[in-house]
Order: C-alpha cells, then sequence, then structure tokens
C-alpha cells in the first residue's frame, strides 16, 4: 500500500486547497497536493493525486471519501497506480505492449517492414537508400 492518493471526479473548478481541506478533514496529514491541469488550457482535467502522511490516513481517507458527493460529484478515491502500470491505456507503447513490442508478431509494428514490404533495403522498388529509382 502507497500513501500516494488518487481522487477523481472533481469538478473542473476545484482548487488544490480545497483538495487538501477535503482530505485533511478528520486530522489526516496531507504533504502534498497536485490538481492535474489540461496542458493547452491551463483547466482543471477533474482530478489530483494527494500524498498522505501514513498509509493508515491514507486508508481512512479512501474509506471515508470514495463515493462522497464534492460540488455535485461522487468522488472516486483510491490509491494511485504508479506512472506506466498498464491502466487504462495499456502503457507504453502503440500496441498496447511495453514499449510497443507485440511478442506474438515480432515483425509487426510503427515503422517495421510488413508482409507487403519484405524487399531488402536498397531494393528497386524505391524509395531507400541505395536503391534505383523509377527504372
Amino acid at each position: 500500500m502507497g500513501t500516494r492518493l488518487f481522487v477523481g471526479n472533481l469538478p473542473f473548478e476545484t482548487t488544490e486547497d480545497q483538495v487538501r481541506d477535503l482530505v485533511a478533514s478528520g486530522g489526516r496529514q496531507v504533504l502534498s497536493v497536485k490538481v492535474v491541469t489540461d496542458r493547452d488550457t491551463g483547466r482543471s482535467r477533474g482530478f489530483a493525486f494527494v500524498d498522505m502522511g501514513s498509509e493508515e490516513a491514507a486508508q481512512a481517507a479512501i474509506s471515508e471519501l470514495n463515493g462522497k458527493d464534492f460540488g455535485g460529484r461522487p468522488l472516486r478515491v483510491n490509491e494511485a497506480e504508479e506512472k506506466g502500470a498498464g491502466g487504462k491505456f495499456g502503457g507504453g507503447g502503440f500496441r498496447g505492449t511495453a514499449h510497443g513490442h507485440d511478442r506474438d508478431n515480432p515483425k509487426g509494428g510503427f515503422g517495421s517492414r510488413g508482409p507487403g514490404q519484405q524487399m531488402p533495403r536498397g531494393s528497386q522498388r524505391g524509395g531507400g537508400r541505395g536503391g534505383t529509382r523509377g527504372s
């Protein structure tokens, strides 16, 4: 169990101070709060990460706050997953596997030579280095 919490389904107007006050209620120690914002607009994306002082405080916050109404929305509070842990988007690669590698099809993937391109580099089909063009 970690001490970092994911707090989701927040209203978009929620500030870090509001999240801190919410999670710290009941005397729990909050070390830091980070409301995640959109890179382009600067607007909140509706979730935050909260670092707690202890695992006990984190567990207490999860059991008390998960599903609680905040700003007209039911909060989603749980332990934060590490980056790239594979959540909703599979983590890491284009194909949903680590770093885009597909173990079942080692020749597939972005930028590879697929079945329609089984010609050696520099072949007569053009486009490669050292090959002839349009002959």
